[in-house]
């Protein structure tokens, strides 16, 4: 549904953001200013500011900033709009319902059935464990080790042996068939209906927000399959959600434990590992890689560590690090998994393995390592072929450099031979520069980043400076940014200091759309000429202004097709040196 801009920019100018953050995060004032441990990554010395004027937060630790808005969805994993209804409702405004599409009212009357139906199948499965007839599931779960304190938290329960004890349930309530056969709950045949689940430890799968979107269940006794998970529904897509991720995202650790299976995370949230998830049964996809990036740039594989453990850690890692994310891998070894481990050697132990937990590169090579007879000239070239395979896929030189090094000490290599040979599968693979270059050898070089830091810098002083806009006035305006995402935050930040309204807040507004273009408009607002001194603001602003000036020309010159506009440009070059560029 679609919110006019200035429906939202009511909402968010209504919402005072120290009112909305201090519901979730401690805060001090200090000055103007409020601080407070960053609720977006682990920290002891507080360094997330929430300044009121602007309506604006930031950590300094992990640069994430942003509205009142952007706060909600990235604390809460809200959508933009869920974020907007939750704001209006704190605030009292009541948002328009009748843009919405019948088909798309239909969609969403659907799934918040869905997760009522859900809810109720878990409230039952609950009841059931403590009941008469859970006996048996309740003492499997004893038996692993799990506490009732743990058992209600994650809501685990029992399906009745009798396959349609839920099925009656349910229409008692007033499910009609066709939402049932829906949620996936129950099957309905020509024959009858009878449960997907029955005689079976019952584990609930919550998304981000705690709603339960679908069900694991684990046999008790013999049959197959041991372990069945409910079918993809409206509500349910097990390649995009984790299990244990509606408590691991509020765990303020710099890195989540990857798992296997339920019970790792439970009992490794029992031992106060709270940042652990899982897949749902099936592989790591690019789906769950892409939700572990809106929580963690690290990950640390805790899978089990037989060979099926390997080949799971070995598909994910590839996966993990196009979605940007570092991972290492943990060694649980002489014990199968996490759950085993920490049974045996406690809570102390596993957190020791966690800080020794292998580079996942290492990890990879150290698997190919094991697949080679190292006394045997003919293997061992093999493996050193293999090995700098491996190196062309890193695409920044110095860091592909870096493991080179340090895989020439861990394998005995020399590392001159090791550089030559990566360079002559590079240039094989058209791959171009591969290792390193000699002296003699001319390196292209991409356009430095000191321009883009010059506008970016410009763009802050911009807003966080008085004296900044005057100064600036008939000579650069927002064409002169040649970045495309300053270029328009310019033309915003520009209209605002002309009209007398500017409003970081409102203008971030405009970025939310796109995570990355926001996360950089984001940072914008953080940085003060007022950290240096009187000489060190004038000759940071002259030069910084006369090099993005002086870009901006230069671009113009290279693009340009009339000669008219051609010397115009010439002549405001040549002027350039002579111009005054100064604060006072």
């Amino acid at each position: 549904m679609y919110y006019p801009d200035e429906l939202v920019e009511e909402v968010r100018a209504r919402s005072d953001i120290v009112d909305v953050i201090s519901s979730y995060v401690k805060l001090q004032k200090k000055g103007g200013t409020y601080f407070g441990l960053c609720p977006f990554h682990n920290e002891k010395t507080p360094s997330f500011s929430v300044t009121p004027g602007k309506q604006m937060y930031y950590c300094f630790g992990c640069g994430a900033g942003g509205n009142v808005i952007t706060f909600l969805m990235e604390y809460e994993n809200y959508t933009f709009r869920e974020a907007l209804e939750a704001l209006a409702d704190r605030a009292g405004i009541e948002l328009p319902k009748g843009e919405e599409s019948a088909e798309a009212k239909r969609q969403a009357d659907l799934r918040a059935r869905l997760l009522t139906v859900n809810k109720e199948a878990g409230r039952y499965f609950y009841y059931q464990l403590k009941g008469p007839n859970g006996g048996r599931a309740y003492e499997y779960l004893k038996g692993r080790g799990l506490s009732d304190e743990t058992i209600k938290r994650f809501g685990l329960g029992y399906s009745n042996v009798y396959r349609d004890d839920l099925y009656r349930y349910l229409r008692k309530k007033g499910f009609p068939d066709e939402l049932l056969k829906e949620s996936g709950l129950v099957k309905i045949e020509e024959r009858g209906a009878h449960d997907r689940f029955w005689n079976r430890a019952m584990f609930p799968i919550m998304d981000v927000n705690g709603k339960i979107i679908g069900f694991g269940g684990r046999v008790m006794g013999e049959g197959e399959p041991k372990y069945l998970n409910s079918p993809e529904t409206r509500v349910f897509d097990k390649s995009r959600n984790l299990y244990g991720l509606n408590y691991a995202r509020t765990a303020r650790k710099p890195y989540l434990l990857l798992c296997e299976g339920y019970m790792d995370v439970i009992s490794l949230h029992q031992a106060g590992f709270t940042n652990a998830v899982a897949s749902l049964g099936t592989a790591l996809t690019a789906g769950h890689a892409n939700l572990l990036h809106r929580y963690t740039e690290q990950v640390v594989l805790t899978y089990d560590s037989d060979g099926a453990g390997v080949k799971a850690a070995l598909r994910a890692i590839p996966i993990l690090k196009e979605a940007g994310i570092s991972a290492k891998v943990l060694n649980l070894k002489p014990y199968k998994d996490p759950d085993e481990f920490i049974k045996a050697l406690g809570r102390e132990a596993f957190e020791e393995r966690i800080a020794q937990a292998k580079n996942s590169f290492f990890f990879e090579t150290d698997v190919l390592y094991g697949q080679y007879d190292m006394n045997d000239p003919e293997q061992k070239t093999a493996f050193h072929n293999a090995l700098a395979e491996k190196f062309l896929r890193f695409k920044e030189r110095l860091e592909r450099e870096n493991y080179m090094e340090a895989a020439a000490r861990k394998y005995l290599i020399d590392y001159e031979s090791l550089k030559d040979l990566v360079n002559a599968m590079g240039g094989r693979s058209g791959l171009g520069g591969g290792a390193g270059r000699s002296r003699g050898q001319k390196e292209k070089r991409e356009k430095p980043d000191g321009i883009r830091q010059s506008q970016k810098l410009l763009l802050t002083w911009l807003i966080e400076d008085a004296r900044v806009y005057p100064a600036l006035k008939g000579i650069l305006s927002p064409k002169d940014f040649t970045e495309d995402l300053y270029r328009r935050a310019a033309g915003m930040v520009y209209e605002g200091l002309e009209s007398g309204n500017l409003s970081p807040a409102d203008i971030l507004n405009h970025f939310i759309n796109d995570e990355d273009e926001y996360k950089e408009v984001a940072s914008l607002f953080h940085t003060s000429l007022s950290e240096l001194t009187k000489e060190e603001q004038e000759k940071a602003f002259r030069e910084t202004v006369g090099r993005v000036k002086r870009y901006s020309l230069e671009e113009q010159i290279r693009n340009v097709t009339d000669i008219s506009l051609l010397q115009a440009l010439m002549k405001e070059q040549a002027e350039l040196s002579g111009l005054h560029i100064s604060l006072n």
